[in-house]
């Protein structure tokens, strides 16, 4: 496999003089292209700072990240908000959608040109389909579910077909069962090439990824990598884990 990203020595801070708190200190992470890898670690640990590092939607103080060979620090604001718009996707916790929109708007949205607009509204439907929330197109944000607006989410970072998709803590605002269904669809991307990076405290969210990083203050500390498919052996070896890193 080839990288599709990488950082060398990432260092980040918050506040000034004896005020200041080092959220990164020297990281260095390799990603490979078709991955699925999760991030944990404690509160403050700087997973999810690590993970706005990586896609250029926060900056660094030193060091840097590499996309594809091409050095994030490098590029323009332009260049930056270009590459997020066409090679990254994203999925937050809480879905980020606008209350005067319906579904099929929302999701479009971001990658909306009025030549185009047959288009998408032709893959948004393709993905709703895939996503189980077919039907819902005209639907208020108000008037779902949470769990289908995270798929609707889904849709609309995956509508441009990115080359790495980015969670911040996707599944933390679900219950159980929808978490488990929405990580069914990560993986269920994922094994259809996609690359995926996402920041989680779920243990048994990690354990349907194929590598865990565990973060605790600013560093990357250790990693699993899984060579069983058995998810009770997998979240065995996460608390394992946890419990050896005193996280």
């Amino acid at each position: 496999m080839e990288k599709i990203m990488e950082s060398r020595n990432l260092k980040k801070y918050f506040g000034q003089a004896e005020g200041r708190v080092t959220a990164l200190d020297g990281v260095a992470v390799d990603i490979y292209e078709g991955e699925f890898v999760s991030i944990m670690g404690p509160s403050g640990s700087g997973k999810s700072t690590l993970l706005f590092a990586l896609s250029g939607m926060d900056g660094i103080d030193e060091g840097e990240v590499l996309f594809q060979n091409q050095s994030l620090e490098r590029m323009t604001e332009e260049q930056m908000a270009d590459l997020r718009r066409t090679q990254m996707g994203f999925v937050f916790q809480e879905p980020t959608m606008l209350k005067n929109l319906d579904i099929l708007d929302n999701i479009i949205l971001p990658a909306y040109v009025e030549k185009q607009k047959e288009e998408l509204i032709e893959r948004a439907k393709r993905q709703m389909l895939r996503m189980g929330i077919e039907g819902l197109e005209s639907r208020n944000i108000t008037e779902v579910s949470g769990g289908q607006l995270q798929r609707a989410s889904i849709c609309r970072a995956i509508l441009h077909s990115p080359s790495i998709l980015f969670g911040d803590e996707p599944t933390g605002a679900l219950n159980s069962k929808t978490a488990d269904e929405i990580m069914q669809l990560f993986q269920e991307l994922n094994r259809d090439g996609m690359t995926i990076l996402l920041v989680t405290h779920d243990y048994k969210v990690a354990a349907k990824t194929n590598r865990v990083l565990f973060m605790k203050d600013g560093k990357i500390e250790s990693e699993i990598q899984f060579t069983d498919e058995i998810t009770e052996k997998r979240i065995a070896q996460i608390n394992r884990k946890m419990l050896e890193l005193e996280i």
